[in-house]
């Protein structure tokens, strides 16, 4: 595979006006991708959060299932989009937007999260637990908040890796994601299953763009991919294997679990991503799709807060029987209430570091 040089990734993205349609200097479709990976990522945990407190699955656990094995790759692959742009930027402008930026919000977040969940560590681990955890979260990501934690090391890892050829890194990528890493540190157990899909998503966007510009041009061979993608997906995601757990003895695990095989259906799901994604960018009954993706990191980082209220106080009336149910309300309540925190942010001018960097925790803000 050829050695992509800068300039020609440039040009093909800044031909990017020529593929999807533009709206205010964004391209349209890829808030769209980006809108459906929150919204999956933010069900994720409202469905599993519900289900285990209930202690019993309900009618919302197949979507969680056959979403499994494309929100995270392409919510990856769609962060490394435009990352060729400034791979290359100064030092110090690289630092500040790729490195700082993320450790700002990483900080800041992890700091209101633990203001809610430190006197249940106290209650549970002593006094000093919520001191030892919160100081632990610096080398161990924290909860919900470690794609913001890995997504500096991801830009790092690949502006060092730039002056290797792609089919080599791309190589050593897809075989950290088959490899069965699972050490307990999520920043390297993250690092291996993930890596491979920013870096598709930096290495090849032109060939993405291209999926796009195929989907909205093809409507219908692009909903027919799309459908046996998602049917081949839920069989595998449906259907259980034996596997040797080691020592431990045996067990079974889903297909769409197992080595190669996730690589193969991550492939497919980020076609099912980007194709849903090209073809609804042109439909505003869509749009607010779009919007949660040009809002993401608001949602990302402030739904926890909403989820957990909203799972806490629905399971406790006990009016509502139906666990699937409850999970609905829970993802609609952990979308809303962010959205609603910005728009109050917006409206009185109050809480903007909450979203927006302060100058002060820029590098060189002079």
């Amino acid at each position: 595979m050829a050695y992509v040089e800068k300039q020609d990734r440039a040009a093909t993205l800044s031909g990017a006006r020529d593929y999807v349609h533009i709206e205010s200097g964004r391209v349209a479709w890829v808030d769209y991708l980006k809108g459906f990976c929150i919204l999956l990522v933010v069900m994720l945990h409202s469905v599993i959060g519900v289900e285990k407190a209930a202690g019993a699955d309900g009618w919302m656990h197949i979507f969680v299932e056959v979403s499994q094995p494309m929100r995270m790759p392409a919510f990856f692959l769609a962060s490394g989009l435009f990352f060729m742009r400034s791979v290359d930027n100064p030092l110090r402008q690289f630092v500040d937007g790729k490195i700082v930026h993320f450790a700002y919000f990483y900080v800041l977040w992890l700091t209101i999260q633990f203001a809610f969940k430190a006197p249940g560590m106290a209650a549970e681990g002593g006094a000093a637990a919520p001191v030892e955890n919160y100081l632990l979260a610096f080398v161990q990501p924290f909860g919900t908040l470690w794609f913001i934690y890995i997504l500096p090391v991801f830009f790092i890892a690949t502006r060092l890796l730039r002056p290797i050829p792609v089919s080599l890194v791309l190589g050593l990528a897809i075989l950290l994601q088959i490899l069965p890493i699972h050490t307990g540190a999520v920043l390297i157990d993250e690092f291996a299953s993930y890596f491979v899909w920013f870096f598709a998503g930096y290495a090849f966007a032109p060939l993405v763009f291209a999926l796009a510009d195929y989907a909205k041009r093809n409507v219908v061979p692009a909903i027919a991919a799309m459908v046996a993608i998602i049917a081949v997906t839920a069989l595998a995601t449906a259907t259980a294997v034996p596997v040797t757990l080691g020592p431990a003895g045996h067990g079974k695990v889903a297909i769409s679990m197992l080595p190669f095989v996730s690589l193969v259906l991550g492939i497919g799901g980020v076609i099912v991503l980007v194709s849903a994604s090209a073809l609804l960018s042109s439909h505003r009954w869509a749009g607010f799709i779009g919007w949660c993706g040009s809002h993401s990191i608001v949602i990302y980082l402030a739904f926890f807060l909403p989820m957990a209220v909203t799972r806490v106080v629905l399971l406790k009336l006990g009016i509502i029987p139906d666990v699937g149910t409850i999970s609905l309300l829970v993802w609609i309540a952990a979308i809303a209430g962010p959205l609603i925190l910005f728009w109050l942010v917006e409206t009185t001018g109050f809480g903007r570091f909450l979203f927006e960097r302060p100058q002060w925790a820029r590098v060189g803000n002079d």
